[in-house]
């Protein structure tokens, strides 16, 4: 191991117009920074203008920054939002379409938010890190839409989600820099 600290992006799962995923990642970003453990970089998915995946031939300059930006980063929290008891598609396709061996041997953590915190969004989410090899931290810090979202969309979260942000920061990186000689 070496003493750099570990690159975390924190992925916004959520391409649609109106959304609320940046003030939460903003929010996110906001108390991981003030830790020193690592770099946090929010890590925007509409920003790469990804095509769906299967409907152009895979040339598109977004798929191979997508990938690069994945390639780059020892860690991820994801930043989800629940649509009819799942993830939303813009999140799965960008989970997709990046290069597989890019995701594996990472630690992930999840911050979702929906009617029900997320929670079946973030389940759901779960059983594709197994697939992609990206260890799922155990903390995972639920957002209701009913008290953590003003008129349900100013982000207004609730003091005691601090204390979980932050466990759950420290088992991403602990976990990311545990996976780190399986990424080398």
């Amino acid at each position: 191991m070496t003493n750099e600290k570990l690159n975390i992006g924190i992925i916004l799962g959520s391409t649609r117009q109106g959304r609320v995923s940046p003030q939460v990642g903003e929010w996110v970003k906001e108390i991981a920074d003030k830790r020193g453990d690592a770099n946090y970089e929010i890590i925007d998915i509409a920003d790469f203008e990804l095509p769906f995946l299967g409907t152009t031939d895979g040339s598109e300059p977004g798929i191979a920054a997508w990938s690069e930006k994945i390639f780059s980063l020892d860690g991820f929290v994801f930043i989800v939002q629940e649509y009819n008891h799942s993830i939303s598609g813009s999140l799965k396709n960008a989970l997709d379409i990046a290069v597989r061996e890019a995701w594996g041997n990472k630690a992930a953590g999840i911050v979702s938010y929906g009617g029900a915190g997320g929670v079946r969004a973030a389940e759901h989410l779960r059983g594709i890190f197994g697939e992609l090899q990206i260890a799922g931290v155990k903390t995972h810090p639920l957002l209701s839409l009913f008290t953590d979202f003003e008129n349900f969309t100013t982000f207004k979260p609730a003091d005691l989600h601090f204390e979980n942000i932050n466990l759950m920061l420290d088992q991403v990186v602990a976990w990311s820099g545990a996976l780190q000689p399986l990424r080398k």
